[in-house]
């Protein structure tokens, strides 16, 4: 089968991804500077090459030799904090090292499967409809939202311009083995950290603001088949269930008083996706239960603390 190329395949996402593309007898060459990702995540099967995206001539030297099929690109600066604090850098990863992906799978031809962002791009306003469906208006809050909507932008004009074949998922809230429990973002894995050390989660606002978490195993799956699926389309990924931040530590067995403080300016209160289109297009809907998935988080973070110079394992080595 041919070769396809995961930018940011040593993170959380493209890990798993990797995974499953290598499990399906794929191909694959991992794009990542390590900013975040790790390279112990990177199965052996693949081929890891020390690249950071906003290099757009080393980029399209690299597509060029080793000629893809498909790009999936997940590489991407998703810190709204700090997109926050320094725009520009937000701007140069998010957009600037999209454009460069797309100039490099025109060159040879590749489909690009895009991750974009469902409710940072819907944001939150008056007559949103919730679930939200890919037709909605999107309002971003953040710097993150706004860049990743101008990176889908742009992925559809190559389509328009050049013909070049684009596939844009704007995914929920993923969690799963791999996430990081130190970083900003990834509650579950946040929550899981602090209970295995003991220490009350923290929870902003009344913990009743709600979003759409969707397990990475069916996050990977998803991509496959946009893979597979029609070229051009934009297409909500998630499990389409709003689920608390309360909810979520009973799901975890947490039987505590979690730490409350503020709520953070500008988070949303409600955000859930529409995902009837993936079970049209792709016939594809998320499979892992929230309390499976839930679990499935916790062993893997209990066994990266037990195990930290082993591969940690993934969605597939826990199903």
């Amino acid at each position: 089968m041919s070769s396809v190329l995961i930018t940011g395949g040593a993170g959380f996402i493209g890990s798993n991804l990797t995974d499953a593309l290598v499990a399906d007898g794929r191909a694959c060459h991992v794009v990542d500077d390590l900013s975040n990702g790790k390279a112990i995540r990177v199965p052996d099967e693949a081929e890891l090459h020390l690249l950071d995206i906003r290099a757009g001539a080393e980029l399209a030297d690299l597509v060029a030799r080793v000629r893809p099929s498909t790009i999936f690109h997940l590489a991407a600066q998703a810190d709204v904090r700090r997109a926050i604090e320094d725009p520009r850098y937000d701007a140069e990863v998010n957009i600037v090292g999209t454009i460069n992906v797309l100039e490099a799978a025109r060159a040879v031809g590749a489909k690009v499967v895009f991750t974009s962002t469902g409710g940072a791009g819907y944001g939150e306003y008056e007559g949103l409809q919730v679930p939200t469906p890919e037709t909605a208006e999107t309002r971003p809050l953040s710097h993150y939202g706004m860049s990743k909507m101008a990176g889908e932008g742009y992925c559809h004009l190559y389509g328009r311009l050049y013909g070049t074949e684009v596939a844009v998922l704007r995914l929920g809230n993923v969690y799963g083995p791999r996430q990081d429990p130190h970083g900003e973002a990834g509650v579950v894995a946040i929550f899981c950290g602090r209970m295995i050390d003991g220490i009350a989660p923290r929870v902003y606002g009344d913990g009743m603001q709600t979003r759409d978490y969707v397990y990475v195993g069916d996050v990977a799956s998803a991509f496959m088949a946009a893979e597979a699926g029609p070229a051009g389309e934009t297409v909500n990924i998630g499990a389409g269930v709003e689920v608390t931040v309360l909810d979520l530590l009973d799901g975890l067995g947490y039987e505590g008083e979690p730490e409350f403080a503020p709520a953070r300016e500008g988070e949303l209160q409600r955000s859930v996706l529409d995902v009837s289109k993936a079970e049209r297009l792709y016939d594809w809907t998320a499979r892992t239960p929230l309390h499976e998935g839930l679990g499935q988080t916790m062993a893997s973070v209990i066994a990266a603390r037990q195990a930290p110079d082993v591969r940690p394992p993934g969605a597939f080595a826990l199903t």
